[in-house]
C-alpha cells in the first residue's frame, strides 16, 4: 500500500527536525563552500534542465534520480530534508505530483527560490474548469496528492518545459550575474534543442491526426496529443493505474475490447514505472492485436543523465511504432 508523504514529519527521527533547522540557521544561503550555486530538484528530470542551463557552475541535486523509483509512493528521508535546507534554488512539478517538497518546504527555516512547473506552464488555470472552487486538491487513499481531471506530468509538454528552463536562467543570472551570459547562452542552446523536438512532434502530427492511442496512465498524454493522437482510453482505467486502486472489472474489459477486432488504435503507451499485472494484461492484448507498445517513464531512464536525449528517444520509439 503506498504511504503519503504529508506523513514526512511523523516519520522522521525525533531531533532530525532540529539538527536540520540548527543546520540550516547557521548559514544565510544555501550555496555550496565553493560559491556555485545549490539547485535541489524533486526528480532527475528538473535536475537535468537544472544542469544543461547552470553547467559547472551550479551544483543539482535530485531527490528522486533513478528510475526504480515512483515519485507517487516517495517517502521522503532527513537526508532529503537537511539537502533541501541548504539550497538556494529548488525546482518541483507541483500540482500535488510531489508533494513532499511542499512538506519539507514548510519544516525548514530557509528562504528557497521555488519553481513550480505546473505554475510556470499556465495549464492550471485558476479560473478554468480546475478551479478551487470546482476542484479542490485532493488526496487518494494512497497518498496521491492531485488536482482532479487534470494531468499534472507537464515535463512531457515542450512548451512547459522552455518557460522552466527560461525560468532557471533567469533567476540564476539574479543570484549570480557573473555568469549571466553563460546561463543565458546555455539557455538559448537547450531551448533550440527543445523546440527542434517541437518540429518534429508537429511534422508526425500531420500524419496521425484522428488516430488513436491507448495508454496505462497519463503521463506522456501531452506529447502524445501534440503528435495528433487521441486519447481513446477510458477515464476510470488510467485513473486507477495512476492512484494504485483496483481496476473495475467492467472498466478493465472496455480497455482491453479497444484491442478486438479491427482496432483502431495505433499504439499502446506504457508507463513502465507504474506496471502492474493489469497493465500487464492490457500490453498483452494490445500485442495479441498487432498493435505497438511504445514505453514512457516518469524519470529519466538509468543511463540517460539528459532531458532532451531522453526525449529525443521518446519521439524516435513514437514515430518508429507510428510509421
Amino acid at each position: 500500500m503506498k504511504t503519503s508523504s504529508w506523513r514526512l514529519l511523523a516519520l522522521l527521527p525525533a531531533g532530525a527536525l532540529a539538527v536540520t533547522t540548527l543546520a540550516a540557521c547557521g548559514s544565510d544561503s544555501g550555496s555550496a563552500d565553493d560559491g556555485t550555486i545549490s539547485i535541489v530538484a524533486s526528480t532527475n528530470v528538473y535536475g537535468s534542465i537544472a544542469e544543461a542551463i547552470g553547467g559547472d557552475d551550479v551544483e543539482v541535486t535530485s531527490i528522486i534520480d533513478s528510475a526504480s523509483q515512483d515519485p507517487h509512493e516517495y517517502e521522503a528521508t532527513t537526508s532529503d530534508l537537511a539537502t533541501l535546507s541548504g539550497a538556494d534554488i529548488v525546482i518541483e512539478n507541483g500540482g500535488g505530483y510531489d508533494s513532499f517538497v511542499d512538506t519539507m518546504l514548510d519544516s525548514v527555516d530557509t528562504d528557497p527560490t521555488v519553481l513550480t512547473a505546473v505554475d510556470i506552464s499556465g495549464l492550471l488555470d485558476e479560473d478554468s474548469d480546475h478551479s478551487d472552487e470546482e476542484h479542490a486538491d485532493e488526496e487518494s487513499e494512497d497518498g496521491h496528492d492531485h488536482v482532479e481531471g487534470f494531468n499534472e506530468h507537464v515535463w512531457y509538454d515542450f512548451h512547459t518545459v522552455e518557460a522552466v528552463a527560461e525560468e532557471i536562467n533567469e533567476h540564476l543570472a539574479e543570484v549570480d550575474p557573473d555568469n549571466a551570459a553563460t546561463y543565458q547562452a546555455n539557455y538559448e542552446d537547450f531551448a533550440a534543442q527543445v523546440e527542434d523536438l517541437e518540429s518534429q512532434v508537429s511534422d508526425l502530427a500531420s500524419s496521425t491526426e484522428g488516430r488513436g492511442v491507448a495508454i496505462t496512465e497519463p503521463v506522456p498524454l501531452y506529447l502524445l496529443t501534440e503528435a495528433g493522437l487521441t486519447n481513446e482510453t477510458p477515464d476510470e482505467f488510467s485513473e486507477a493505474v495512476e492512484e494504485g486502486t483496483d481496476v473495475p472489472p467492467r472498466v478493465l474489459a472496455e480497455t482491453l475490447a479497444l484491442f478486438d477486432g479491427d482496432s483502431d488504435i495505433a499504439v499502446l503507451a506504457y508507463n513502465t514505472q507504474a506496471a502492474d499485472d493489469t497493465t500487464e494484461q492490457v500490453q498483452q492484448a494490445a500485442e495479441a492485436a498487432g498493435v505497438p507498445v511504445v514505453d514512457f517513464s516518469e524519470t529519466l531512464p538509468d543511463g540517460v543523465d539528459d532531458y532532451v536525449t531522453w526525449m529525443q528517444d521518446n519521439v524516435d520509439d513514437l514515430t518508429a511504432a507510428l510509421g
